[in-house]
């Protein structure tokens, strides 16, 4: 499996705090069949103009020192469109792995035009939005992830929150239902939350075939800046009282 959105270089971010930290998630992560990872800290676009802070490659060098070899680390950022992404800002220094893929965010309430605005924007530079987590803002919908992805953008569903008994659960659920989800991502910062629990529930419910593009096609060929392929829409079942059951177990 390929993870591209972490939050795992050490002490920048609200993230991992220490290498050791990481260290120890990146093993975990090598035990549930993760081979590649993408860290992707926090960095908002009106922080941009000096490129990417030298704490990131500082931590980059530390954590790459003492990581297993077992995953393979790759560089990004998770962007905050706070502002358009300036012209004179080159954009391709903080894709995910130096692709034309960029892994964005928003604020939680964010409007329905600003997306769309920021979206069109990254695309008019030659980048391919990647939207983390959209399942976490107020104003999606399926109709509206259907108008994002007609912009150029493909979508990142955060993998646990795809069991969560609630309003984002079934947001992530509607999405991957209606054949918008492009990948599943960890979104891990330092924690237990791991891209295989995704995985794992789409294989249990018959939907192997949805797990492997989600998990793997699609992640690899955004790492070689390829277009990712249609993932078929798929209903997952799983019962509430399962739910609840995942996300108790995760917490333990």
């Amino acid at each position: 499996m390929i993870d591209l959105h972490s939050h795992l270089l050490p002490g920048v971010d609200d993230g991992s705090r220490t290498v050791e930290q990481s260290v120890s998630v990146l093993r975990a992560m090598a035990q549930r069949g993760i081979t590649d990872l993408c860290l992707t800290p926090h960095l908002s676009a009106t922080r941009t103009r000096r490129g990417i802070p030298g704490a990131h490659d500082v931590a980059f060098a530390a954590l790459c020192a003492a990581a297993p070899t077992d995953v393979r680390l790759h560089r990004g950022v998770e962007m905050m469109l706070d502002c358009p992404l300036p012209d004179s800002v080159d954009g391709r220094q903080f894709t995910v792995g130096g692709t034309r893929y960029l892994l964005v965010e928003f604020t939680r309430q964010v409007s329905i035009e600003a997306v769309a605005n920021g979206l069109r924007h990254l695309v008019s530079r030659g980048l391919i939005p990647l939207v983390a987590h959209p399942e976490r803002y107020a104003c999606c919908t399926v109709e509206l992830v259907h108008f994002w992805r007609e912009i150029g953008a493909r979508m990142a569903l955060d993998a646990t929150t795809l069991l969560r008994p609630r309003t984002r659960g079934d947001r992530a659920r509607a999405i991957l239902a209606a054949g918008l989800a492009d990948v599943v991502a960890g979104d891990n910062h330092g924690d237990d939350r791991f891209i295989s629990v995704a995985y794992e529930e789409l294989v249990r419910e018959g939907g192997g075939a949805q797990a492997e593009q989600l998990a793997v096609g699609n992640p690899a060929a955004i790492l070689a800046d390829r277009p990712t392929e249609p993932v078929p829409g798929f209903r997952l079942a799983t019962s509430l009282l399962q739910r609840f059951k995942s996300l108790l177990e995760r917490d333990e």
